[in-house]
C-alpha cells in the first residue's frame, strides 16, 4: 500500500542542528511543509553531495515555507562529528536527524532489513502531517534537490488550488490545467 496521502506515524528522534542537540517529533513536521530526506548513512560516499545540494538550496526551501530533515540510520552524535568534519555536510543549517533505532526509516518504508540502512527517499508532508509525495531511489542513485523543490511548489500549488493540476515539467508562475471531459483526448 502506497504511504501517499497517508498521515505520518508518531516519532521522536534526536538530531544535530545549528550546534545542537534537538528533539524532532511528528509534531515537529505539523503546521509547515516538511521535505523528509533519507540516506543510508553518514561518512559514505553518495550521502555527503546530496547534503551539500539540500544545503545549497535550503534558503528556496525556506522561502517556500519548508523544513528540511535529512535522516541517516546513524546516531545524532555521528551526525555532529559528520558536520564537524565534512566540508560538504558543514554547510546544513536543517537538522541531521538519527534513526539508529530504525523506527523512521521502518514508519516511511525505506528500511533495508538486511543492512540496518536506508533507501535514499524523499517525503514532502503537508501542514498537516499527510504525505503528498515521495520518491525512492536505489542507494546507487543519488537525487537532485531541484526537482524535490519543483515538487514541494507543485504540492503547495494544487493544495491552494484544489481544482488545478500541474502538468509535466510545471514551474512555479507557469499555466496549470483544470480537469474537465474538455481537456479528454484534446492534450
Amino acid at each position: 500500500m502506497s504511504l501517499i496521502n497517508t498521515q505520518i506515524k508518531p516519532f521522536k528522534a534526536q538530531a544535530f542542528k545549528d550546534g545542537k542537540f534537538i528533539e524532532v517529533t511528528d509534531a515537529s513536521l505539523k503546521g509547515k511543509w516538511s521535505v523528509v530526506i533519507f540516506m543510508p548513512a553518514a561518512f559514505t560516499f553518495n550521502c555527503p553531495t546530496e547534503v551539500e545540494d539540500a544545503a545549497e538550496h535550503y534558503a528556496e526551501f525556506q522561502k517556500a515555507g519548508a523544513e528540511v530533515y535529512v535522516v541517516t540510520t546513524d546516531t545524532h552524535f555521528s551526525h555532529k562529528v559528520w558536520h564537524e568534519t565534512s566540508p560538504a555536510v558543514g554547510k546544513a543549517k536543517f537538522a541531521l536527524v538519527g534513526d539508529p533505532t530504525h523506527q523512521l526509516t521502518r514508519a516511511f518504508d525505506v528500511h533495508i532489513e538486511e543492512e540496518g540502512l536506508a533507501l535514499r527517499g524523499t517525503f514532502i508532508i503537508n501542514p498537516e502531517g499527510v504525505i503528498k509525495t515521495l520518491e525512492i531511489h536505489d542507494n546507487a542513485i543519488a537525487r537532485d534537490v531541484t526537482e524535490t523543490l519543483r515538487k514541494l511548489k507543485a504540492a503547495q500549488y494544487v493544495a491552494a488550488h484544489p481544482n488545478e493540476v500541474c502538468p509535466a515539467k510545471w514551474k512555479e508562475g507557469e499555466k496549470t490545467l483544470a480537469p474537465s471531459l474538455d481537456l479528454v483526448g484534446k492534450i
